[in-house]
């Protein structure tokens, strides 16, 4: 399964399931992000990190380590 750090910038991808534990699952939850919600990835800085997205209509910008744990089809 990939993750979201894995998909291209311009690209969409539906999110399968969270891993991760404890504050930073629960900030990932806290933005917005759960399973089946549609994220559309719109910029990567250039060492990746950090990945700008769209998540439900809002921007909003993931750490890296963030989106090793959302896993998406």
């Amino acid at each position: 399964m990939k993750t979201l750090k894995d998909v291209a910038v311009g690209d969409s991808a539906i999110v399968k399931r969270l891993s991760g534990e404890g504050a930073l699952k629960r900030r990932i939850m806290d933005m917005g992000v759960t399973k089946g919600v549609e994220i559309f990835v719109r910029k990567v800085a250039p060492l990746g990190d950090p990945i700008e997205v769209t998540v439900r209509g809002y921007e909003l910008s993931l750490r890296k380590a963030e989106a090793e744990n959302i896993l998406v089809e």
